[in-house]
């Protein structure tokens, strides 16, 4: 018998073999794409160890702490746990579907295994997201390591399995905030349901609540001893109210997770979750809950405010599982469909072969010219002077990609927060996107002259042009600049 007739007949080994090349050709990826500004800023975080963020909770830091300290303070350092941690987690969900359909006597369960994997690879979110260090990087895994432990625990009936439980949902937590919603539905599951109620009768959730409770304890330490600072951030989204724009949001909403699954995956989510309705075990109902419950907060958010794009991306392993009961062929054109479009908008981040304006094309202004930009903005500053700017995002990247010895001041009110030195007085270069139609904030600076401008390219398409001030640092009666942070430079 050949080989490739005996592999056919093992199909783990083929999904292993090309989940191993899916992931060797993602790590190179992210160590060829320049980094974007909120990744620059995660690695900031990174380097600046806190138990919370304004933004986020800290488990991205984590991330990139670890894979720096793997591949060093390079784009690929920064980036390595995204496909390392998208590989465990495909495996982690395709090992609770396979259980799931085996439990249930289902046939083809190793097919359900394989195909909810390639389903969820085969997301442009997933695809993209595991190039790029965000919160959802983290989030995705410790959401498939929960779905995981959830199908084991209903398929077997074993009570240890909610110590994974809790541990997951609490770090979970720790990744994103919106980790609560898919938690919460568990929650409506343990409590509208027989089997849910049957488990209530035991210690073991009771004991996964405290885990829980034990791993998100240090972020909400954080916000209790900083003004409930990143709880206010993002609980106030909530205040934002234009029920006029409804048919506006909703169809953002709808036209974003057709982009972000990919069309034909799309489809397959939705039939899924409708099919969870006809199935009446317990993982079913669980995994129903856990997708109604999200969506429809975020379908009733929509009705007055903006739902960005990528929220609905934490139900994404849940659905990739519910995809699995559709027996329809086209799943792999489907997913194959994805990954194109991936490949697509990698091509387009490293070679650029179409000339698209940076307000169509994404990757040029989001990852286009860094590296020069830094090299070039560095020869026209003098030596001895600093960088200084107002965005987070610049600073971040300027910190990154100017050479080591030069020095990056950010000034806003985040940089508080941060347990990073203060910027003394002195004479700087003040870089700002021309974006930003207002002048530069007398409060911090003196604006001595503005020099000519300055634009950050891509073979030749102009992704930013920013003006160049020169200025001097308003400081207080310390002589320390008030809401400056020093950025930590490239080791």
């Amino acid at each position: 018998m050949s080989p490739f007739r005996q592999a056919r007949q093992h199909p783990w080994v083929i999904g292993g073999a090309f989940l191993l090349l899916l992931t060797l050709t993602r790590i190179v990826m992210g160590a060829i794409l320049p980094l974007t500004p909120d990744e620059a800023y995660y690695r900031v975080w990174a380097l600046a160890p806190a138990a919370g963020y304004l933004d986020h909770p800290p488990m991205v830091a984590v991330f990139i702490r670890i894979g720096m300290a793997m591949l060093g303070d390079t784009a690929c350092g920064v980036r390595f746990m995204g496909p390392i941690s998208a590989a465990c987690g495909t495996v982690l969900l395709a090992l609770a579907a396979r259980g799931w359909f085996q439990a249930r006597g289902r046939p083809a369960s190793t097919q359900a295994g394989l195909k909810t994997a390639v389903l969820l690879n085969g997301t442009v979110a997933l695809g993209v997201g595991t190039l790029l260090m965000t919160p959802d990087t983290p989030l995705l895994f410790f959401m498939a390591m929960m779905l995981w432990a959830l199908a084991q625990l209903c398929c077997t009936g074993k009570g240890g399995w909610w110590l994974a439980v809790g541990l997951s949902a609490g770090l979970g937590f720790d990744s994103k905030y919106t980790a609560l919603l898919p938690v919460a539905g568990l929650g409506l599951w343990l409590v509208v349901t027989p089997a849910g109620r049957a488990w209530l009768k035991t210690i073991w959730p009771w004991i996964a609540a405290g885990i829980a409770a034990l791993c998100v304890s240090p972020v909400v330490w954080w916000n209790a001893t900083h003004g409930w600072a990143s709880f206010l951030k993002q609980g106030g989204r909530t205040g934002d109210w234009h029920p006029a724009k409804m048919v506006t949001y909703f169809t953002e909403l709808l036209g974003g997770q057709i982009g972000l699954a990919s069309p034909g995956l799309f489809v397959f989510f939705v039939a899924g979750s409708v099919l969870l309705w006809r199935q009446k075990d317990a993982f079913s109902r669980l995994l129903l809950c856990m997708i109604l419950l999200p969506l429809t907060v975020f379908l009733q958010h929509a009705i007055g405010a903006r739902v960005q794009a990528n929220w609905p991306v934490v139900i994404y392993p849940a659905l990739s599982v519910a995809a699995s009961l559709p027996a329809w062929k086209g799943w792999k054109a489907a997913s194959l469909f994805g990954m194109t479009l991936v490949a697509v908008i990698m091509v387009q981040a490293v070679a650029s072969p179409a000339r698209l304006s940076p307000h169509v094309d994404m990757t040029l202004r989001q990852m286009g010219g860094w590296p020069e930009f830094g090299q070039q903005l560095a020869a026209r500053v003098p030596a001895e002077s600093a960088v200084v700017v107002d965005e987070y995002g610049l600073g971040a990247e300027l910190a990154f990609y100017m050479p080591a010895q030069r020095q990056v001041i950010a000034v806003e009110p985040r940089w508080a927060l941060f347990a990073l030195p203060h910027a003394t007085c002195g004479e700087a270069y003040l870089i700002r996107s021309h974006r930003r139609r207002d002048v530069p904030d007398p409060a911090f600076f003196d604006v001595l002259a503005q020099e000519p401008d300055i634009a950050r390219v891509r073979r030749g398409m102009v992704a930013e042009t920013y003006a160049v001030f020169h200025v001097r640092l308003r400081c207080d009666l310390s002589g320390h600049m008030p809401d400056s942070a020093l950025l930590p430079r490239r080791s």
